[in-house]
């Protein structure tokens, strides 16, 4: 894999003009050049405060915006699975309404990672619709074959009784299961922010999942936490809380972003 065969998604900005003005005439009333608007007029800078409270709030409303989109995304999948029942043979049919998730997600990590910080002019819902028409096919890329594997290993979990096999192995088949979750979580993060082609994501995501185990043991305690919530509240509670876990699950990947960005991009 060679650093040119990818791209980094860069966030638009405005550079300076780099022209020379010349100095600006002394006010009629004699103030000095510079020294603020005259009497009567007003400042144009924006009147949206940057204090905590005024940071919290354009937090919250990106995620609530972020949660929302993601919803609407993975809508289809959703409602199918409201129609599915708990029966183990409804698992093939799970993978399938999941199969929107996968795009979804990365679209809101696309989203949380590139919200502005000029808390006067945001813009999460724009931000979330760009990052799903540049990531839905190469999410899916990486998405169903995970689905794929992950439902062939809880159909055989469920039906383990009926294999023959020594009780160590669901032990080893649920580990795989596990890390195969992780692998998929540095994946995510990996396709979402970067233009890595499929099989170099695939790569990158194994070896970060043993490079930068803080990245990986923060994936698995939000995995333990999600898994935890769902069986004691709801199993809607990962849906509800998708944008806070994935703003968390951002946050826990930053060594993987920055080496991505110094060692694997030009």
């Amino acid at each position: 894999m060679t650093s040119g065969a990818s791209r980094v998604r860069a966030r638009a900005g405005l550079g300076s003009a780099g022209v020379c003005e010349p100095p600006a005439a002394p006010d009629p009333a004699g103030r000095p050049a510079g020294s603020g608007p005259p009497e009567g007029r007003h400042s144009l800078a924006p009147s949206f405060g940057t204090g905590f409270l005024s940071r919290a709030a354009a937090l919250i409303h990106t995620l609530l915006t972020v949660e929302a989109l993601l919803l609407v995304a993975a809508s289809p999948g959703l409602a199918g699975l409201l129609l599915l029942g708990a029966a183990p043979a409804n698992l093939p049919l799970a993978a399938v309404c999941l199969l929107p998730l996968g795009p979804a997600a990365a679209a809101a990590l696309y989203a949380l990672d590139h919200r502005d910080r000029d808390l006067a002019d945001l813009h999460p819902a724009r931000s979330y619709w760009r990052g799903w028409r540049l990531n839905a096919v190469p999410a899916l890329k990486l998405w169903a074959p995970l689905l794929a594997w992950l439902t062939i290993i809880a159909f055989t979990l469920t039906h383990f009784a009926a294999t023959g096999l020594p009780g160590w192995w669901a032990a080893l088949l649920a580990a795989i299961g596990a890390g195969s979750l992780l692998w998929g979580a540095h994946a995510l993060v990996l396709t979402a922010l970067f233009a890595f082609r499929a099989r170099d994501t695939a790569r990158l995501a194994g070896h970060f999942l043993f490079r930068h185990r803080s990245a990986t043991l923060g994936a698995a305690s939000l995995l333990v936490l999600t898994a935890a919530g769902t069986a004691v509240l709801t199993e809607a509670l990962p849906a509800l809380l998708a944008a806070p876990l994935l703003l968390s699950l951002l946050h826990s990947s930053r060594p993987v972003i920055a080496e991505s960005r110094e060692h694997f991009t030009v």
